[in-house]
């Protein structure tokens, strides 16, 4: 069987060699992309039945960002619903016949968690500044630099080892028990792997949102606005 760590090209362009991995996330997003414009154009006010479940779905986000962040959920709402939905899309797209999952591959999960180590950044660099998220870095003390800044390292490549390695491990014992027991045996298997593929689609979301959110509070409290001045009164 072949190992989930080996990413074969299937073509080049140009010199950068395309394996299947980055074929299905092209997929995936052409059909994000088109499912949302068609989703668009036939908005109502009284919702289809589709309609009505992406609805349900961006309330549900809004409620998480609201508890998880205590933030109004609008200017995070668009990165953390594409990250889970992307997320829970291309784990469950093992459901196509001859389909590995993209996030069992460790490229793509470094490029996920690349994004949310960005977003990180973006989101607190526009909450106070770049000086203001800098001086994050020497809080408590100018000697916690180095550390802060590892800390900031080590969440996004939490991320990357927590879903690849569960993602890869499902298909992985799928594969060896499906090659030494047969199809139909792997069935009960493959519906725990697309529950874990959903949980953790939730878990990668919540986990960004949990950093996104205390590095714009951490922020927050490492600047105080100055206060007012009070005016002088004349002699």
């Amino acid at each position: 069987m072949k190992s989930p760590l080996d990413s074969a090209a299937l073509f080049h362009i140009g010199p950068v060699p395309i394996g299947a991995s980055v074929v299905v996330t092209w997929v995936l997003m052409a059909v994000l992309v088109v499912g949302a414009a068609l989703l668009r154009r036939r908005l109502k006010l009284q919702p289809s039945a589709t309609q009505a479940a992406c609805e349900m779905l961006v309330e549900v986000l809004d409620s998480q960002i609201r508890d998880t962040m205590r933030v109004e959920p609008a200017p995070y709402r668009a990165f953390i619903g594409t990250l889970f939905v992307y997320i829970f899309l291309a784990n469950w797209s093992s459901l196509v016949p001859g389909v590995e999952p993209p996030t069992a591959h460790l490229e793509t999960d470094a490029a996920l968690a690349l994004l949310v180590f960005l977003a990180i950044i973006w989101y607190g660099v526009r909450a106070v500044g770049v000086r203001g998220y800098l001086r994050t870095f020497a809080s408590p003390s100018p000697v916690m630099i180095p550390l802060n800044f590892i800390e900031s390292l080590t969440r996004a490549f939490s991320l990357l080892v927590r879903l690849f390695g569960n993602v890869m491990s499902g298909v992985f014992v799928i594969g060896i028990v499906g090659s030494l027991a047969g199809l139909l045996v792997p069935i009960p298997l493959m519906a725990l792997d697309l529950l874990t593929g959903a949980v953790q689609a939730y878990i990668f979301a919540v986990l960004a949102m949990v950093f996104i959110a205390s590095a714009v509070s951490d922020e927050a409290v490492a600047v105080p606005p100055s206060p007012p001045s009070t005016p002088r009164t004349p002699p």
